[in-house]
């Protein structure tokens, strides 16, 4: 019998959009196609946490809801502030984030406790980005809450991360979509699920304005990553890009059933071609 080809999912930055993630996961388990490997980067690496880790849909929606909210964002990181103002008396360094990380990594231990990346059901892969070189960093081993910590440190708003001997960012900051590591480690057939980054409609404060930008470069970066990828290696790469006709920003959690159900469409859209090459 022929080997059945790798399948490899990536879910690139996109915030509450990732939850189309969950949609896809739907329409491959009723299809019979299981996933081989998982790459997340950004607010993905929350979903693909999630699903490597065995947990159900009806637990990675209540946990992304515990995740992901304003709370995350209200404790400003004032040390940091007066750091900007008067650098040299607050020692301002990579460090640097307005927002504190103190009730995200509340929340990410509530969920992940102490697990690892060696409790993952499915071989897993966080995509971060060395804050010094700017070099992609793939975690792949270590505690899962310290992967998802750094890979969602988006610039300006929470500061790096440290991981070992490295300081790393947002996975965003050197490619939203990562594909490159599952073509590294050969998966066969890599469904490619991405996102544009939620601007915000008005810039009312220093931190919407961080969002606003960091979108922007998001966004570039994402097309022009993918465009290259998908240009060398497109046999295998099926991109999943949900549609929304509806605005959804960042902490729009009450948007997750909806989003969920327009993954799943996408993905349906696609799935006669992925049955396709699964069985050629």
């Amino acid at each position: 019998m022929a080997k059945k080809p790798r399948v490899a999912l990536i879910v690139g930055s996109g915030s509450v959009k990732c939850a189309a993630a969950l949609g896809l996961w739907k329409a491959l388990d009723r299809a019979g196609i299981p996933i081989d490997m998982l790459v997340g980067c950004s607010g993905g690496s929350l979903y693909t946490s999630t699903m490597a880790l065995g947990f159900s849909l009806d637990e990675c929606i209540s946990y992304t809801k515990a995740l992901w909210n304003e709370k995350v964002t209200a404790e400003k990181n004032w040390k940091a502030l007066l750091g900007m103002v008067f650098p040299k008396l607050f020692k301002f360094d990579h460090h640097f984030g307005m927002i504190s990380d103190r009730q995200m990594m509340k929340n990410l231990r509530q969920v992940f406790g102490n697990k690892t990346f060696q409790d993952a059901k499915i071989p897993l892969t966080i995509m971060t980005t060395d804050f010094y070189t700017g070099e992609q960093v793939p975690l792949t081993s270590g505690s899962i809450v310290d992967a998802i910590r750094a890979s969602i440190a988006i610039p300006f708003i929470w500061g790096a991360h440290q991981v070992g001997d490295r300081f790393l960012i947002d996975g965003a900051a050197s490619d939203p979509m990562p594909v490159d590591i599952a073509i590294k480690e050969g998966a066969e057939v890599i469904l490619a699920m991405g996102f544009q980054a939620p601007l915000p409609s008005k810039v009312r404060s220093v931190s919407r304005y961080a969002f606003h930008v960091n979108g922007i470069m998001t966004n570039n970066l994402y097309q022009s990553n993918f465009a290259f990828h998908n240009a060398v290696h497109h046999a295998e790469i099926i991109p999943i890009f949900p549609q929304f006709d509806r605005s959804i920003r960042l902490f729009d959690t009450d948007q997750i059933p909806y989003v969920i159900e327009q993954g799943e469409k996408a993905a349906e859209e696609q799935m006669p071609y992925i049955q396709k090459l699964l069985n050629s």
